[in-house]
Order: C-alpha cells, then sequence, then structure tokens
C-alpha cells in the first residue's frame, strides 16, 4: 500500500512538471514569434525588440536564430500563432499599450471568458512579485481566473479591494475576490466592508471619514497596480452587476451615454463620466488615484463589451490589455484601425 501510494504520489509530480513544463514552452513560443515578428515584419531592431519584450538583447539574437532554425521564418512567419500576434501588435500600436494579450478562441461563438480568464491566471502568476501593492477589481472574468494563478508565497505583498459590496452575499463579489486573490500569494488583503452604491454623497463622506475607509484610500494613491474588468450596459442580465442597481438606473444611464463601468463608474464612448447620481454615490476608489499605477491592467471582452473596452482606453489607459481575438478585431474595427 505505502509502494503505491508512494508511486501514485511520484506520478502526480510527475504530471505536474509535465504540465508546468508545456506551458513554459508555450510561453517562451509565444515570445520568440512575437520578437520575429517586430523583427522581419516591423523591422524593429533588435534593441527595440528587447526593450519591448523586456529582455537583454542577447536573448532576442537567440530567439531570432532559432526561429530560423525551426523554419518559423521564411519567406513569411509561419506559426498558428501569427494572427493572434498581428492582433496583439495592432491593439498595442492604436492604443499605446506596453502589451496586449490576445486569447485564441476555437468557435468565435463561444464564451470568451474563459479563454481570457486563463490568459490572465497565466500573465498574472508572472506579474505579481514580492513588495507589491495591488488594487483589485470584481466581476465574473477576474473570478474566473483564480483557477489559473500559480500559488506562490510573496513577501510584503498587499492587495486593496477598490470596491465595497460585501454585504451582498454572491459568489461573485468584490470582497471574495480580493480576498482569494490575496491568499495565492499569501499575501495582506484590504477590504472596503460597505455597501457599492450609498444613497447620498453624504453618507459616502461619513463611511469614509467616520468608519476607518480613509486608510483604504489613501492605500490606493500608492498603488503598484491594479487589475480592473469592464461591465456592459447593453442589457439588463450584463447590467445587473450583482444586483446592486436597478433597471430604471441601466435605463437612465443609457439616455445619458453610458456604454459601461468601471468599478460602478459609468462612463461613455470617449471615456467620459456620464452625468447621474451613481458616480458620486458608489464606494470605489476614483479614477484619478487608479490611473497613478504604473501597472494598469484591464482584461475583459465579448460583444457586448465592445464601447465599454473602446470607452476605458481613454478613462483608464490601460498599460496590459487582456482580451479574446473577436473581441480584439470587434474594438480594433469600432475604433477603425
Amino acid at each position: 500500500m505505502g509502494r503505491r501510494r508512494q508511486g501514485e504520489s511520484e506520478n502526480g509530480r510527475a504530471a505536474a512538471e509535465a504540465s508546468e513544463q508545456v506551458v513554459s514552452e508555450s510561453r517562451t513560443d509565444r515570445l520568440r514569434i512575437r520578437a520575429a515578428w517586430m523583427y522581419f515584419v516591423e523591422q524593429m531592431t533588435q534593441n527595440e525588440i528587447a526593450d519591448v519584450l523586456g529582455v537583454g538583447r542577447v536573448t532576442i539574437v537567440r530567439m531570432l536564430a532559432e526561429a530560423r532554425a525551426r523554419n518559423e521564418v521564411k519567406i513569411t512567419i509561419e506559426s498558428e500563432l501569427l494572427e493572434i500576434v498581428r492582433l496583439e501588435r495592432a491593439l498595442e500600436r492604436t492604443f499605446g499599450l506596453q502589451q496586449a494579450l490576445v486569447a485564441p478562441l476555437t468557435d468565435p461563438n463561444a464564451d470568451p471568458i474563459p479563454a481570457i480568464a486563463a490568459k490572465t491566471g497565466m500573465f498574472l502568476s508572472d506579474a505579481m512579485k514580492s513588495g507589491m501593492r495591488v488594487g483589485v477589481g470584481w466581476g465574473v472574468t477576474l473570478f474566473n481566473t483564480l483557477p489559473f494563478i500559480s500559488a506562490k508565497s510573496l513577501t510584503d505583498f498587499s492587495v486593496i479591494s477598490l470596491l465595497g459590496g460585501v454585504g451582498v452575499a454572491r459568489r461573485v463579489n468584490p470582497a471574495e475576490f480580493a480576498w482569494r486573490f490575496a491568499q495565492i500569494f499569501q499575501g495582506d488583503g484590504y477590504l472596503m466592508p460597505t455597501p457599492a452604491v450609498v444613497d447620498s454623497v453624504e453618507t459616502k463622506i461619513a463611511l469614509v471619514e467616520r468608519c476607518g475607509l480613509q486608510e483604504i484610500f489613501e492605500m490606493a494613491d500608492a498603488l503598484d497596480a491594479v487589475l480592473l474588468s469592464v461591465g456592459g450596459i447593453a442589457s439588463a442580465t450584463t447590467f445587473s452587476r450583482g444586483g446592486f442597481l436597478k433597471e430604471a438606473d441601466r435605463e437612465a444611464l443609457l439616455a445619458r451615454g453610458a456604454v459601461g463601468d468601471l468599478l460602478f463608474h459609468f462612463y461613455d464612448r470617449n471615456g467620459d463620466l456620464v452625468d447621474h447620481p451613481v458616480n458620486s454615490h458608489v464606494m470605489s476608489v476614483d479614477v484619478d488615484r487608479l490611473r497613478k499605477a504604473p501597472i494598469r491592467i484591464l482584461t475583459s471582452g465579448g460583444a457586448e463589451k465592445t464601447e465599454a473596452l473602446l470607452g476605458a482606453m481613454n478613462l483608464i489607459a490601460p498599460t496590459i490589455l487582456i482580451t479574446d481575438e473577436e473581441s480584439a478585431r470587434r474594438i480594433l474595427a469600432a475604433h477603425g484601425a
């Protein structure tokens, strides 16, 4: 029995190691193809490519040589990742992103959330470092990233929930996501113990000044990164956002030109906040504070979020965008790129 359990344990470790190797190879392949695209198609120098990809010039030289050895580079770049890389580079140029990550879809009509969540989880596994202070939003997309994030212990790592809503007993909840995200990295979690939306500006001021929330807002002034998703407003189903707002609110916001929300900040296609009371009654960190973070990660997708994503490009000016290939094509087409 002991030998059998030992064998099963060894098999499990071997399977895990094999899985990690496949993921590592996939990332290496993707980076190599990006380097080849930039060098042979965009005519960038090796130093320029090294700056964009965040690696040394020697690494770029090695990757280009390997791409040629693998026959991935002839007259054209031969790889199934070619279209994905083209979309990523188009997004980066069009919206001034540091990096775009596009998840492929086998079926164009499939729900994009699983693919986006997987791509986001793998990115976060590498991007989160010791000493970071990270502000997080909420939503179905973000919640679904959790199984794809590789757990590790980080020192001096803090996660700050950027939105209230802990009083709502739902699986997809701002506090639940922030707490579980902090646990993955064995960091400290800071929650906002208030409703997501209150009844007046006076209530909001009282909660911030008299109920110990000022510390959360002050921490948001020195964030290293923010992790956000956007909500659509096209239908009552996608708009519900956890049941905090009513259909009458959706109709009023639509009438004022709203296309989506970011932490319940409702904005139009140009990224300007619309004139509606909810924008002053929401218990969340304001957009100006979020824009101070040097790393701004936006992850979203879906046909109903095309306009919301376009507006968010101006509203939050993300440095990292993670979406799916169909959503990438839609927002580029809507932008006229």
